[in-house]
């Protein structure tokens, strides 16, 4: 309770200053609509929320999976590999500087306008990011003794990989996954902005706000906030499974 009441509470004020000062200052809706109209849209478009709500977390979840192995393989070889490190490096960080609007254009154009690929390939890039940063940091953290006992044993980079360096980065694995989760959702909503099949949660929100509908915009953003703190909390409670203490 100590850890959910504040945030409820706080939460549940917002909304009742923000329907207060909606109705007394008569804001208009293409301002800001009045809770109670998003809810009763919520609830009217509940049908249609749902499955663009799945192709959008379906999106994210292709392009997470996908940018985490490739992000944990850039590491590993990464700290195989001198040169690997040296080239792979600098390419993730600038990666990480590529808006999305930039990128979904040009997948988009590559790839065709009937398919998802373009706004997966997008969440793959924006989750290699923060899975590979955090990868690299927990392969270098290794205990000397544990480094010398390997060079004792005359053992290969990969069985000291896997042996020694995978085994404890694995905390700061799961952590990059973590980040990377919600921002795999927002990558793939802002994906949808750019051309490709309208039936995502940022192709319906687009086509709402076209339309004057802005109680029913509000509707799929809701949704979309919703998604998002789904993959947040499954990150969340992946990293606390594998991070907690053993018995």
């Amino acid at each position: 309770m100590r850890t959910w009441l504040p945030p409820l509470a706080f939460g549940a004020g917002v909304l009742v200053l923000w329907q207060v000062l909606v109705l007394a200052l008569a804001v208009p809706a293409f301002l800001l609509p009045a809770p109670t109209a998003i809810a009763g849209q919520v609830g009217a478009q509940f049908g249609v929320i749902l499955p663009t709500a799945a192709v959008t977390g379906g999106n994210a979840l292709a392009g997470l999976v996908a940018g985490f192995l490739l992000g944990v393989a850039l590491a590993l070889l990464a700290a195989w590999s001198r040169p690997v490190r040296e080239l792979a490096t600098p390419v993730v960080l600038a990666a990480s500087a590529v808006p999305i609007v930039a990128l979904a254009p040009v997948f988009t154009t590559l790839f065709g306008s009937t398919t998802e690929v373009p706004r997966q390939l997008v969440v793959t890039v924006v989750v290699v990011v923060p899975v590979f940063v955090s990868t690299t940091r927990g392969l270098r953290q290794v205990q000397p003794v544990h480094a010398d006992l390997m060079t004792a044993l005359a053992a290969t980079p990969w069985q000291a990989s896997r042996f020694v360096r995978l085994p404890g980065a694995v905390p700061h694995i799961v952590t990059g996954l973590r980040l990377a989760a919600p921002a795999a959702v927002i990558a793939s909503i802002v994906a949808e902005y750019f051309g490709g099949p309208q039936n995502g949660l940022g192709s319906r929100i687009s086509s709402a706000a076209a339309n004057t509908a802005y109680a029913r915009a509000w509707a799929f953003v809701v949704a979309a906030i919703a998604l998002g703190l789904l993959y947040h909390l499954a990150g969340l409670l992946l990293e606390r499974l594998v991070t907690r203490p053993r018995q």
